[in-house]
């Protein structure tokens, strides 16, 4: 049997009908998922290159000096003052909707104020907040929405940090929290 490939070709570029459609998106979602993510993530030396942010928890909805007086005594506790703040990347923390690049990191070079995505057994989604605290072979994060720090991320072993976030793009990853929303799981 012969295959046609220009009858694909036509079938998947230019042919209107809902069927083109579903198998375009269908082959687009298979190269993503199983080639153009695990060729990103080798690149960038992590599991997860790209996260969305499906929470609140990182999101600074007023300016830099009104939101540092409402959270300044939780940071002061972990000696983290405001000039040494203001010196952390994405010092403005980032947007539900947001998606962030993550790269690999050696866990000698985290330090406080990085950004980290990791995994805890308590939630199943990779979480991603800002490190407060670091000892030998742990970290302390805390989202910069959140009040307190939560209980499971007191004390995260260097083996459940995935990344580093590194690049913000805005809006992205609206695509991942709308779907969750419609699911319910968000």
């Amino acid at each position: 049997m012969k295959i046609n490939w220009k009858k694909i070709w036509y079938f998947l570029w230019k042919d209107d009908s809902w069927e083109s459609l579903l198998v375009s998106a269908a082959l687009v979602l298979i190269i993503g998922k199983f080639i153009l993510l695990p060729a990103l993530g080798f690149m960038l030396g992590t599991q997860l290159p790209i996260v969305a942010v499906v929470s609140n928890s990182m999101d600074h909805d007023t300016g830099f000096n009104t939101w540092w007086e409402n959270n300044a005594e939780e940071y002061q506790n972990f000696d983290i003052n405001k000039s040494e703040f203001k010196e952390f990347k994405m010092k403005n923390g980032f947007n539900r909707g947001d998606a962030i690049i993550v790269v690999g990191k050696d866990f000698k070079e985290l330090k406080v104020g990085d950004i980290i995505i990791f995994q805890t057994n308590s939630r199943s989604e990779p979480i991603i907040h800002r490190i407060i605290e670091k000892g030998d072979n742990w970290v302390s994060t805390k989202g910069d929405n959140n009040p307190t720090q939560l209980n499971f991320e007191k004390q995260i072993h260097k083996d459940d940090i995935l990344g580093v976030a590194k690049i913000k793009i805005p809006f992205i990853g609206w695509v991942k929290v709308g779907f969750l929303m419609l699911l319910g799981k968000i």
